[in-house]
């Protein structure tokens, strides 16, 4: 059986193929710039050199249509025909209170996902362009919706409910829902197994560093409370995005700049964070090299990310009770170092202890590595994350008919003869 799995943006689109019955990863790649012109795809196949081909891309079903043509290609490809395909998993960014799991796409499940693109336009928009293009081009096979917000859906309504007029609530549905659920799912399976305790005794906080940032707090192995709130706007510092800043900002700026609502809300996900504080557009890499090498704009980003990020681990540690592990995800590897450093700098008062030797030598994005420090209360681990293992293993299970939901279906990272890999993505 062979999975398909797709996470789509506005102008970019990330694809994943899983040859399931080995459980290994056949190919992985990426499209930028759709509709952008200048488009090109750049995929990668284990053992072979990457390839990348230059092609005006117009929308998302031509870029899918070139995802399928990429992966058949005799010369690139790693299959012959586009029905060797079983299933097609899609990452959709917001399943409201509707949708607790992931699950088969038919027509009433797809008009809710449209229903709900109000409470994340910027994600669910280009989300359900993916779908629809995906189901145009492979109609015959299933596909299947695998939320960021699922995850989140054990929050208790002292964690979720702002404090607003309750009728916003009960019309729009104004609550916080949290997001990159999958891969907060990811890190507490694996963290479990490195602690040796089952998932349900587990107490966590799980950080997810990459373009977008968020933060889990993990009671007895269900979400208690994260970051990212009804939209990815709220919570820490990222790329583009501001996170968490004073409510009364929005209507003095929209005030004095004559800003409509949207034109803020673009400033406020596109043009803020490190952007908005450095000036410049970097890929999280060059971002920590610059910072690290002395550029001012840039450290003084670093630092209030951390000092973000060390703030959010302190309401945590409040609210989730005695603490089995803090996991990081990696995505630059060396350089993510300073980062977690920074972050934990201080916390000793609290019984966490780095080992900074450790914590130094990781190198790998892939590898899996405690850096506990001697006497620590706390272990720490540096996790990589795999978001697309998780929607490849909910699909198959769907497509099998064995899925039943995160909490309860026994993930094959959930155990521990499971070794993580380069090539499960």
């Amino acid at each position: 059986m062979k999975i398909l799995t797709i996470t789509c943006w506005s102008h970019k689109i990330k694809y994943h193929l899983f040859s399931w019955d080995g459980r290994t990863l056949s190919a992985s790649g990426i499209i930028e710039r759709v509709g952008l012109g200048s488009s090109f795809i750049r995929q990668n196949v284990p053992g072979r050199e990457p390839f990348c081909l230059e092609t005006d891309i117009n929308d998302h079903q031509g870029a899918v249509a070139l995802i399928i043509a990429t992966l058949t290609d005799p010369q690139q490809g790693v299959i012959a025909d586009a029905l060797e395909i079983s299933a097609v998993g899609h990452r959709v960014a917001h399943g409201g209170k509707e949708f607790r799991h992931s699950v088969q796409i038919d027509g009433y499940v797809l008009n809710a996902i449209r229903k709900l693109q109000h409470l994340a336009p910027l994600h669910s928009i280009p989300n359900i362009a993916g779908i629809e293009a995906a189901m145009i081009l492979m109609p015959a096979i299933p596909h299947a919706a695998v939320f960021d917000t699922s995850f989140h859906l054990s929050m208790p309504e002292s964690a979720y409910l702002y404090p607003l007029p309750y009728e916003w609530y009960e019309k729009y549905g104004v609550r916080r829902y949290g997001f990159h659920g999958p891969s907060h799912l990811y890190l507490s399976r694996r963290a479990a197994v490195l602690l040796d305790k089952p998932a349900d005794a587990c107490n966590l906080i799980t950080i997810h560093l990459d373009r977008g940032i968020s933060l889990c707090a993990i009671r007895n192995g269900l979400s208690v409370d994260t970051s990212m709130g009804m939209t990815p706007l709220e919570g820490a510092v990222m790329k583009t995005r501001c996170g968490d800043i004073d409510p009364g900002i929005h209507a003095y700026i929209m005030t004095v700049m004559n800003l409509s609502a949207k034109e803020l809300e673009q400033i406020l996900n596109n043009k803020s964070g490190v952007f908005g504080i450095t000036g410049q557009r970097l890929e999280r890499r060059q971002f920590l090299k610059a910072a690290l090498d002395g550029d001012s704009r840039c450290k003084l980003a670093l630092e209030i990310e951390t000092y973000r990020l060390r703030k959010y681990i302190g309401a945590y540690l409040a609210i989730i009770g005695p603490l089995d592990a803090i996991v990081f995800t990696t995505g630059t590897g060396a350089p993510e170092g300073a980062v977690r450093e920074m972050v934990l700098n201080g916390l000793e008062c609290f019984g966490i202890r780095l080992d900074r030797d450790s914590n130094r030598a990781v190198r790998s994005e892939q590898e899996e590595v405690e850096i506990t420090g001697e006497g620590s209360l706390i272990r720490v681990f540096v996790i990589p994350t795999n978001e697309e293992l998780v929607i490849a293993e909910d699909v198959a299970a769907i497509h099998s008919g064995v899925y039943s939901d995160p909490q309860h279906y026994d993930y094959s990272f959930a155990c521990a003869d499971f070794v993580p890999s380069h090539s499960m993505g």
